[in-house]
């Protein structure tokens, strides 16, 4: 049976609304929205932050500017003190390491410690062999490198006179042999006992803990 509205307006089959009033024809029922029974979201865990990576340590030659520095000035100290010889140079080593590790705030080991007491030995080897040549040189030119080798031996320990004029006389009547020869003996006793000193250094104050 067809459904008219109070206006007069025949209705479509289960018409809400009339087309031609408006009038509602029916009650709308709302839909209940239910409520959300599920517990919020737990908040995202913030990743744990690593810890900085420990810095590398440099590489110890002469590229270092840090470690030529040091060694710059521990041999320089050495050469100031010259007359502690031999002990200057083992201190210039010792010296060394231990500037290095304060000033860097890295530990070395005794490998470390050797090398930059190498360094610090090959610095102050140039360090004296500068003095060696103001000193021996003028002597060498004018002859009387023997006469100078002969006075020195004479204030040494070495009190055998025949070896003493020996000495002397080889030394005059070689000069450049006699140089190269010293000079050899200083590169290995400087560079050995800087060494030494280094490796002393890095066992006494510088080893990892």
């Amino acid at each position: 049976m067809a459904e008219f509205c109070t206006c007069g307006a025949q209705l479509p089959p289960d018409a809400l609304f009339c087309h031609k009033c408006g009038k509602p024809q029916r009650e709308i029922i709302t839909p209940e929205i239910e409520a959300n029974t599920y517990g919020a979201a737990a908040p995202p865990v913030a990743a744990e932050t690593p810890p900085p990576a420990p810095r590398p340590q440099p590489l110890l030659n002469f590229r270092n500017p840090i470690a030529v520095r040091i060694a710059l000035l521990a041999a320089g100290c050495a050469t100031i003190l010259i007359v502690l010889l031999p002990l200057n140079w083992v201190g210039a080593g010792f010296f060394a390491v231990y500037l290095y590790c304060r000033k860097t705030g890295f530990r070395m080991d005794v490998a470390s410690g050797v090398k930059i007491g190498w360094i610090t030995g090959l610095i102050a080897y140039c360090f004296y062999t500068v003095l060696f040549a103001v000193r021996i040189v003028p002597d060498a030119i004018s002859g009387n490198l023997g006469k100078a080798l002969l006075e020195q031996m004479k204030s040494s320990a070495l009190q055998d006179p025949a070896k003493v004029q020996e000495a002397a006389k080889i030394a005059a009547d070689n000069p450049g042999m006699v140089i190269v020869l010293l000079l050899g003996m200083l590169f290995v006793l400087v560079t050995c006992l800087s060494m030494a000193g280094g490796a002393l250094g890095a066992k006494l104050v510088g080893s990892p803990k």
